[in-house]
Formats: C-alpha cells, structure tokens, sequence
C-alpha cells in the first residue's frame, strides 16, 4: 500500500512538472520576456544573482539618496542593460546553458556607458554644455545600439524597429519630397546622439525617469508579495466567492486575474500563471477552449486599468501630466469595474445559455479560512492606498510598503519570508524590471526624436485634418494610431508612447488631459488582444489548446465595453468622477460631479452594461432571437451613453426587452412542466 502511495505521488509530481513544463513554453512563445537562460555554471548564476540584488539595493538607496538625474538615470539602464546580455541569448534556439564571450564584452560595454557619463558628467554639464564632443558622438551611438539590441532580445523586434523608425526620421527630415507639415531642418549626428544620451529628453528621459524612481519599486513590490503568496490567496478568495455559481471557474479566472494584472501589469505573464489554473477548470464545465482562453486573456489585460495600482501606469499618468494620483485612481474606478462586470456578465450568460454548472461546495475552500490564514497580506496594499491619498511621494510609499510587506508576512508562519526569501523576491525583482527598463529605454528614443524634431506636433496636425474637424472621427483615428503604437508592448511604454503620439491630437478639441490620457492610455492596453496581435490571447490560446485568432476574437467580444467606455467618458468626463465645467484642457486639478449625477451615471451604466452582455451572448432568462438582440444591443448602449434622454430611452427598451424574455422564460416552464 505504501509502495503504492510513493507511485502514485511520483506520478502526481511528474504530471505537476510536465504542466510546469508546459506552462513555460507557452510562456516563451508569447512572451520573450520569459526567454532566459538556464546557466549550468554555479559561480556565474551566483554572480548574476549578487549584481541583481545589489541592483534592487541601488533603488531602495537612492529613494532616500538621489544622484544628479543624468547620472541616476544612466547607472539604471546600464546595469539593467548588462543583466539582459547575461541572462538572454541572442537568437532564440541558441543554447542557454553558457554565456558566449561576445556577450560578456556587450555586459561590460553596458556598464561603461554609465561609467562614461559619471566620468565626464561635470564636462558635459558645464565644460562643454550639453554639446557633445567625438568621444560623446561615439558613446551615444554605442549606447543606442546597445538598448536596441538588448530591447531585441526581451521584448522582440516590434519595438527596435519602431525606434529605428522614429531614429531615421532627423536624417532625412530635411529633405524635399515629404509633405510640408514633416520637413525639418537638417540636423547632424551631435545633434541626434546628443539629444538621445547627454540630456534628460532622450534615452534618459521621464520615461526613464519614472522607471527609475517608481516604476522598479512597485515591482519589487510585486516579488515580495508574491513570495508571501498572494497569488495564492487571490487565486483561493475567488475560488471561495465565486467557485459554486454558475460558471464558476472563470468567474474565479477573471476576480483573481484582474487583482494580480492590477499589481505585477504584466499581461501575458499573468494568463500563463493564473490561466494554467482557471483555464484547465473551465474547460472542465463545460466552456469552450477559444472562450476559456479569451476571459484569462481579457481578465489579465483588463488588470491594468482596475485601481489602485494600474500595473504601476497610474503614477506614470500622475508623473507625465501633473495631476495628483487620487485624482486618477478614482477617475479609473467606475470604468474599470464596468469593465470587469461585462466579462463576469457574459461569463455568466454564456454558463446560463450552456447549462454549466459551478464547482461543488466541498472542493472549495471557505472565505473565513482563506483570510483567516492570508488575509493579513492585504494590508500592504491598503496601506499603499492610504499612503498614496495622503500623498505621500510615490516613490517612499513604495518603499514603505516593501517594508511593511515583510513585516506583515511575519505574521504567520505560511507567509514568512525568511532572510534567503528577502533576497530572492529582490533579484526576482530586479530580473523582472529589466523588460520595463528596457522598453522605456527604447520609448526614450522616440521621445528624444519627437522633441527634437517636433514630429509630435506633425502628428497631432495629421489625426486631427484626417478627423476633418469632427470629435468623432478623431477619436476614432486616435484609438487607431494607439491600438497600433501599443501592439506587443508592455503597458507602460504602450501608454508613454501614445500619451506622447496621439493624445496631444485630442487637446485640439478642448478635451480636459486626463480625459485625453485616459482614452489612449485603455486603446494602447487593449491592443494586446486586438487580433492579427493580440500577444495575451495566444497565450491563452496556448494553455486552453484553442485557435490562437478565434480566441482573439473572443477575447475581443469579451472586452467589447473597454473599447466603448472611453468613448463616453470623452463626452461626458463625469463619468471618471471629475467636473471639468470651465476647467482648461491643461487642468491637473478638478472638481467632484453631484452626488445625483453619479448615481445616475452609475446605475444606467450598470443596467446598460449587464443588457450589452446579455445582447452579446443572447441569453437574460432564456436565449433571445436575433431580432431580440439587436433591440437589447440597442437599448443597452443608450443607457450607458451618460445623457438623460438617452438614459430614459435605453432603460424602457431594456426593461421591455427583459419582460418579453422573462415571458418567454416562465411559457418554457409551464410547456417542459
């Protein structure tokens, strides 16, 4: 019997491994981020684990003890640059079990990149002014090659070739055959290089600069509560909430997801990790493998727009326009929760239109348990919360929060993070970082090319004649331009490249600029699963063994009310809780709506949300014919156009659409009774 038991767990712990397995080349199709290497020499993983903790010990230092920003901002880039030569091959079959010579050279040319601008920073600053010499012309040029290639290896070649792009463009800006509204002067090579590497408008720009200051902290602070177990207690509280109704594992899939999208912002990442769990447990009930991969997909994408923590784009957008992080963290709530209740509704319809049951009580865990054992790992992120109201600077809340994890994870024994933990969470920290980094690194190159040549503003000019004078057709051409500027990135260069694109275009029409920013901030979120590359989706699709486009397409449908919510949070901004009445576009402070406009606002928004989801699966009490549908479609978007006239006549086709279903239900019973 006992030999039996000892098969039998090998065999568990054999399929665990094989799924580990799995899970990790899903992850590395979709996310070359996760394409690492696996070094079999013992001294070189222990020396690139002591550069990643002391790189996560240079953040924690320089909160309290900042350097000349130049310098600060280049000694980020350069060690993060150097870890990604050690840890990611150059193509992805090369073998990962050593490190080639070459790409220890490209690791020391990193770190001499920042050691350069030390050096000479006293030179740069005062000597020379900022205009860069030979040797400055050569570093810079070496530096952007550098950030190029490194960005090539972790986040793919969409965004080098972007940057290239944008790098090529002072070249020939000049010159006579492009339109007018994009000729330039000529501009020589110190002008480009000097602007992109001996100023704080280029590489080392604000997108660095938030990277730097804000951006890893929040991340190590996603390390450390995942080495308590957070994901554990999101995944375990969702399975007690939600287990047992209806469709219940992917109700569990789209609570804990969006929770842990909200914290570590990393899309793919999250569907893969939590999906491994869901997706497997809803195809189990019943739902189909393009459907089960589309709500992990729309869950984990979603994440990134739900308060408090935005997967950290909520202090940029507080950082690049000026306005106070309450202020965006509340003006992202009502939108984000009418987001996630369309995916949980059409979840629901599509369990009530299949018959497909939830999890039996007696395999779920129970609410009281779970908090009682884990529970206390919410109170670092109230205390965030609170923090961050009280405004305290971004950056110490952060550090202040990474404190408080630990101390609150020592509250119980499950959750204790021994000394060898603490340093495990801080080069998971670090190691994570360095995609972010990188992609602000790349952005930091667009940036510099924008400022330097006003293409922004050339921009701005072409969305706006295109969109002919009409509101409409320029946010419908800005959330084009975003949707293209955000495929397969992070969300946070997704974000910093489109706030610097495209919503300048929309100032144009007096749109307050939080309005503005919020509006390409969801259009760049949501391009990661807007087929041909919806990158979340086909990871999805991965694990569920679904068609990688069909799930796309799901996954579309699902998040169909993030793509209209922005819309009608542009013509009537009261739905992001601000009154912008006689307030100026470039506004960072705004007044509170009526408490009557709100609840207005909120409850039309909800009966239209729920009737859209109904309408999109066909299914209230009973299904609905296609004729059906459409009225409810119909009613459910005037209700949540947030306008009186519109309200009232969405409501009465909604409510009369749910009394003709509601008939339909009750004659089915009496007719199967």
């Amino acid at each position: 019997m006992k030999k039996d038991n000892r098969d039998l767990n090998i065999e568990s712990k054999s399929q665990h491994d094989k799924d580990k397995t799995a899970s990790q080349e899903i992850l590395e199709k979709y996310d070359t981020d996760s394409r690492v290497r696996k070094l079999s020499n013992r001294s070189i993983v222990y020396f690139i684990s002591i550069i990643a903790i002391l790189y996560s010990a240079y953040h924690l230092y320089i909160t309290y003890n900042p350097l000349p920003a130049l310098q600060q901002r280049s000694i980020h880039v350069a060690v993060g640059m150097g870890l990604i030569f050690l840890l990611y091959p150059t193509f992805r079959k090369q073998g990962r079990s050593k490190i080639p010579f070459y790409d220890w050279i490209l690791f020391l040319l990193s770190l001499s990149t920042a050691g350069y601008i030390i050096y000479e920073y006293t030179a740069i600053v005062t000597t020379r002014g900022g205009i860069p010499n030979t040797v400055d012309i050569i570093m810079a040029i070496m530096t952007v090659v550098l950030i190029l290639e490194a960005a090539r290896r972790v986040t793919g070649i969409i965004l080098p070739i972007l940057a290239l792009i944008f790098l090529s463009y002072p070249f020939f800006s000049h010159n006579l055959w492009l339109p007018n509204m994009l000729m330039t002067r000529a501009f020589d090579l110190g002008d480009i290089f000097g602007q992109l590497y001996l100023k704080t408008e280029g590489l080392y720009s604000t997108a660095i600069g938030a990277s730097v200051q804000f951006i890893f902290l929040f991340i190590l602070f996603g390390a450390f509560l995942a080495k308590s177990g957070m994901g554990q207690l999101f995944n375990d509280l969702a399975m007690a909430l939600a287990g047992r109704q209806k469709g219940g594992p992917a109700k569990v899939a789209v609570i804990s997801s969006g929770f842990m999208g909200s914290i570590n912002g990393a899309a793919i990442a999250n569907v893969v990790g939590t999906g491994s769990f869901t997706i497997p447990l809803m195809k189990k009930i019943g739902y189909h493998r393009n459907f089960a991969g589309a709500v992990e997909a729309s869950a984990s994408v979603g994440g990134q727009i739900l308060p408090p923590i935005m997967g950290a784009s909520a202090f940029i957008m507080a950082e690049t326009t000026g306005i106070a992080y309450g202020t965006i963290a509340l003006a992202a709530l009502l939108p984000a929760v009418l987001y996630f209740l369309a995916v949980i509704m059409q979840v629901h319809f599509r369990a009530g239109k299949k018959d497909l049951r939830g999890i039996p009580k007696a395999n779920l865990p129970l609410a009281r348990e779970v908090l009682k054992e884990r529970g206390h790992l919410l109170l670092p992120i109230i205390g965030l919360i609170v923090m961050l109201y009280m405004n305290i600077p971004i950056a110490f809340a952060a550090f202040y929060t990474l404190i408080l994890t630990v101390i609150v994870a020592a509250l119980r024994k499950t959750t204790r993070m021994s000394p060898k933990d603490v340093l495990q969470a801080m080069e998971n920290g670090a190691r994570q970082s360095l995609s972010v980094m990188i992609a602000c690194a790349v952005v930091g190159v667009i940036i510099g090319v924008v400022s330097l040549t006003g293409f922004g503003t050339a921009m701005t000019s072409a969305i706006t004649n295109i969109g002919a004078g009409s509101l409409f057709l320029t946010l419908f051409f800005t959330m084009i331009a975003s949707i293209i500027l955000g495929m397969g990135l992070p969300s946070i260069p997704a974000y910093i490249i489109t706030a610097t694109m495209t919503a300048p275009a929309l100032a144009e029409f007096g749109i307050p600029v939080l309005v503005a920013h919020m509006f390409v901030f969801y259009f760049g979120i949501f391009a990661n699963i807007t087929p041909p590359v919806a990158l979340a989706a086909f990871a999805g699709a991965g694990i569920s063994g679904g068609d990688p486009m069909r799930t796309g397409f799901n996954a579309l449908r699902l998040s169909l009310a993030g793509f209209i919510i922005p819309y009608l949070f542009v013509y009537n901004p009261a739905m992001l809780m601000i009154d912008t009445t006689g307030v100026a576009t470039n506004a960072t402070e705004f007044g509170v709506p009526s408490a009557i406009s709100i609840i207005t606002i909120v409850v039309t928004s909800i009966i239209g949300i729920i009737a859209l989801s109904s309408a999109l699966e066909g299914y209230l009490k009973t299904e609905m014919n296609f004729l059906l549908r459409i009225v409810m479609g119909a009613g459910a978007l005037l209700s949540i156009v947030p306008e009186f006239t519109t309200d009232l006549i969405g409501l009465v086709i909604v409510l009369s659409v749910a009394a003709i279903n509601f008939i339909k239900y009750k004659k089915d019973l009496s007719a199967a009774a």
